[in-house]
């Protein structure tokens, strides 16, 4: 452990303490839980934005302790790892200022934020897991603090979600347990490295080695929603919108596909999982969840349906990135997990606006919401279009990429499944843009205005205000120094090199 390795476990105590002390606090301490929770979300930001720092001036950071003989429990900031902190500091500073407007006369508030706290606490401790050890203890954290948010109001039907979605998580959390200890007990502790640590054990451990991989996979994929595992996800839309955001677009499905970027480039390394033809049946599989998720979405009159099984198709781009071999490819599965998380968020946000706002919950009842509600529904359009793949938004740069790295690699049936869910996108995107913008509204919305002459309360309009910025930023100035993209292509080099 360095002295800089100390910057690591203060950015897990920036939302663990905040989570902790608001346990504590009684529901009348609305005004202390909000100043709490906004340093909190600052704070973290603060940390990672002095982690980047520090490794663009050449800075390491590790941090290793040892709470059992011989297994080690390892924090580092490699470039992925920077990649998806980044990340979830960032739209956990928006979800949280979200979750203050949305939440602020509902009950039980300090439990729902001492839970999202930790939450986003053990979000951010897959990220900057250095060892399989870890990165095991945190995503099984993660399902523990993520159900208690799912069932929040307490509803047979929140009830039943949230039983659902520990079933699932619960029994790949176990799958992927195994897979751990099975590989532990090849090679010792598995530390994270670029290229991999078992490309030696190909030749004699080469059977072993590709069940293993599948448990990985089938561990992992719950949390991914890979097609068949993805049952819980839709069920899990009871949950108040901060919660659907930030399991879409940052924590819950994210950290699943996370796990299979360290898996196949930290682990086996993707020329070793290539040579013992794992990465083929990956892709297939990716491929199918990504058609599966558009169709079923085209079906949903639910709008958060609607974008759970969007969420269903368009993580699997970027397991689909990781599949395909080369550096084309891997740059545009990685630099979609930014992508679609602030695309996804921004939708999110929307449609709480409109349920909280309007009363508007079904895509049927969204005629001329874009009138009542035009900042929302801006950018509301901004991420749809983003999500079909409308240049020069941040899906255009990501599908550009896939397609590219999939002709590149001689899998030109890839960019014919990426062609197709392009389509499917917009027909299920487009269908609620036009009522939104082009029909009459209602003479009478489901629920009334609350907010006088605002659109909205301001706590909610800001954040999808400025994630909708983000989708322009990333692909208007994508080939910028300090882009997502950017950054992306050196992990890109890195892993294939120049």
């Amino acid at each position: 452990m360095n002295v800089h390795g100390l910057l690591l476990p203060g950015i897990l105590l920036s939302s663990f303490v905040t989570g902790l002390v608001i346990f504590f606090l009684k529901e009348e301490h609305h005004r202390l839980r909000t100043w709490l929770n906004l340093l909190g979300a600052g704070v973290k930001l603060i940390l990672v934005a002095a982690l980047l720092w520090g490794i663009y001036q050449g800075q390491t950071y590790a941090f290793t302790i040892e709470f059992l003989p011989g297994i080690p429990f390892a924090l580092g900031a490699d470039a992925n790892s920077v990649l998806f902190v980044t990340l979830s500091s960032v739209l956990w500073f928006c979800t949280t200022l979200y979750a203050v407007g949305y939440l602020e006369d509902a009950p039980h508030r300090s439990r729902f934020f001492g839970f999202f706290s930790l939450c986003v606490t053990a979000t951010t401790g897959i990220a900057l897991s250095a060892n399989l050890v870890a990165f095991l203890t945190f995503y099984e954290l993660l399902t523990v603090t993520t159900y208690p948010l799912i069932v929040h109001r307490g509803t047979p039907e929140a009830l039943r979600g949230g039983k659902i979605y520990l079933t699932y998580t619960l029994v790949g959390g176990a799958i992927l347990l195994l897979a751990v200890v099975w590989l532990h007990s090849l090679v010792g502790p598995v530390v994270f490295k670029e290229r991999g640590i078992l490309e030696s054990l190909v030749a004699s451990h080469r059977g072993e080695l590709q069940i293993i991989f599948l448990l990985f996979m089938l561990g992992l994929g719950v949390k991914a929603a890979i097609v068949p595992l993805h049952g819980w996800l839709p069920k899990a839309m009871v949950a108040p919108a901060p919660v659907s955001a930030l399991l879409h677009a940052v924590a819950v499905v994210k950290a699943g596909a996370f796990g299979i970027v360290r898996i196949v480039y930290d682990v086996y390394g993707a020329e070793t999982a290539a040579a013992l033809g794992v990465l083929q049946p990956l892709a297939i599989a990716a491929g199918i969840t990504i058609v599966y998720g558009s169709v079923r979405a085209l079906f949903q009159d639910e709008l958060k349906k609607r974008l759970a099984y969007s969420t269903v198709s368009q993580v699997s781009y970027i397991v689909l990135g990781v599949a395909i071999l080369g550096p084309v490819a891997t740059i545009g599965g990685l630099v979609h997990l930014v992508h679609q998380g602030i695309m996804k968020i921004t939708l999110f946000f929307c449609a709480g606006n409109y349920a909280e706002t309007l009363g508007t919950h079904r895509v049927s009842e969204m005629n001329g919401v874009g009138r009542r509600m035009p900042l929302t529904t801006a950018a509301f359009t901004v991420a749809a279009l983003g999500m079909i793949g409308v240049p020069p938004l941040a899906g255009y740069i990501s599908k550009w990429y896939l397609k590219k790295g999939a002709i590149t690699a001689g899998d030109e049936w890839v960019a014919v499944v990426l062609a197709v869910s392009s389509l499917l996108n917009a027909a299920y995107f487009l269908p609620i843009l036009y009522r939104a913008w082009f029909k009459a509204p209602p003479e009478q919305w489901p629920a009334e205005h609350r907010f006088g002459k605002w659109e909205t309360h301001w706590m909610l309009l800001l954040p999808p205000l400025v994630t909708a910025a983000l989708v322009i930023w990333a692909g208007v100035f994508a080939e910028s120094p300090f882009s997502p993209l950017a950054w992306v292509k050196l992990i890109a080099e890195r892993e294939y090199g120049p």
